[in-house]
């Protein structure tokens, strides 16, 4: 459910969809308001000036014009933005656009806006045409009220785009993203969410039946609390032998579920195998909402295309160094992946397999190694980063955090 919800989010139809919809009722509504007050012998409203059928049509065909004109200009603004922004910063970075909700609220204002002025417009005849005139006043000002409103909408559009399209803007979104991602799949040891656990899990020796992918695809997400309910129900133990930001082919090796023993039948028939695809949601891309590798591959990226001959901007390597410093220390100080997932017996149901936060740490310096080594301050930069990690980490860590340092001295 958060998946779809999470996909509805990044869409550019949906908040234009839902603002249509509400323009068309709001006029509709509006229209029955000014009919049934002219009905009722109303023939003036305090504060609205009096409309002729022609003035009313006028100012409606202005209004639904200049809108749906700006909407068109508006759209190909930000079209240019993610064209811009995919060959600079990657395009990977696109889907922070697109999810931005301020620039799927302003395509819905102008947009929805018109739909109103048409809705309205329709409704504006004279007497010469169907034997009585008819101008909703009352819907025609509001019409006026919204295309004031929609040129602050597009002045706040402006500055927004030519704040978003900054290069210190694209990195924060993409550190609350892997901030987000890294809060999802490590817990402290002493603060595990009810459902979760970071011990050890025991072996099962047990038989394991496979379930396949059907499709290709990376692995975008997967339902885990509908993972442990049907476990739960079925007195069984759920292995993800495909996680997420993991890259499938027809017939690879998707879950794996403890199959006999306690009475358990050790095969599925083909209802419970549908069920159980259909909790793992593969794309066409990876996305950074459980994919916690990818959401740090993303910052990681920015600053690896900084360091591009073309671009030469290790400033920007520099930041991104700096920003994953407030996820990645963190979980190396105090955190531990969760590896099980409970039901409410507490009992493991569902056995993820998260990366270690080694795995994420060298994700980042070898980008470091790779492409910084000429550039003296991204190595401070990742020094200094090592240098943080260092100090947080466990017995168990520090061994590994100082191989990373030794390679920056070398």
């Amino acid at each position: 459910m958060r998946t779809a919800t999470l996909r509805i989010r990044e869409s550019f139809w949906f908040l234009p969809t839902l603002l249509g919809i509400a323009a068309v009722v709001l006029a509709q509504v509006l229209v029955t308001v000014d009919q049934k007050m002219i009905d009722g012998g109303v023939t003036s409203i305090p504060f609205l000036d009096a409309l002729s059928a022609s003035g009313g049509r006028a100012i409606l065909t202005t209004i639904g014009t200049a809108m749906l004109t700006v909407a068109g200009t508006s759209f190909s603004i930000t079209i240019s933005v993610l064209a811009t922004t995919s060959s600079t910063y990657g395009p990977r970075l696109v889907r922070n656009f697109m999810a931005d909700r301020a620039n799927q609220f302003v395509l819905a204002a102008f947009t929805s806006t018109f739909l109103y002025a048409i809705v309205v417009l329709r409704s504006v005849h004279t007497a010469i045409e169907d034997g009585t005139a008819f101008v909703p006043v009352i819907a025609i000002h509001v019409a006026v009220v919204l295309g004031v409103l929609d040129v602050a909408v597009l002045v706040f559009f402006i500055h927004h785009i030519a704040a978003s399209v900054q290069i210190t803007s694209l990195q924060k979104q993409v550190q609350q993203d892997l901030e987000v991602a890294v809060g999802h799949v490590y817990r402290a040891p002493s603060d595990n969410e009810a459902g979760t656990s970071t011990r050890p899990v025991p072996g099962l020796d047990e038989t394991w039946i496979t379930v396949t992918a059907d499709r290709d695809g990376y692995v975008q997400s997967v339902h885990w609390e509908r993972l442990v309910a049907w476990a739960r129900d079925h007195d069984r133990v759920v292995d993800t032998a495909a996680m997420p930001g993991g890259h499938l082919i027809e017939g690879d090796p998707l879950l794996r579920v403890a199959g006999t023993g306690s009475g358990r039948s050790g095969v599925l028939d083909d209802g419970d195998v549908d069920k159980l695809r259909a909790m793992v949601t593969l794309g066409a891309a990876r996305t950074p909402y459980q994919d916690v590798g990818f959401a740090l591959q993303q910052l990681v990226e920015i600053g690896v295309r900084g360091l591009a001959s073309g671009t030469n901007d290790p400033y920007t390597a520099v930041s991104a160094l700096d920003l994953s410093a407030t996820a990645l220390v963190p979980l190396l100080k105090e955190r531990r992946a969760i590896t099980a997932y409970l039901d409410d017996g507490g009992v493991a149901r569902v056995i993820p397999h998260w990366p270690t936060a080694e795995e994420l740490i060298d994700t980042v310096f070898a980008g470091v190694l790779t492409y910084g080594t000429e550039h003296p301050i991204v190595l401070e930069a990742a020094r200094r980063l090592a240098d943080r990690l260092d100090a947080v980490a466990s017995d168990s860590r520090q061994a590994h955090i100082s191989s990373i340092i030794g390679d920056l001295k070398k």
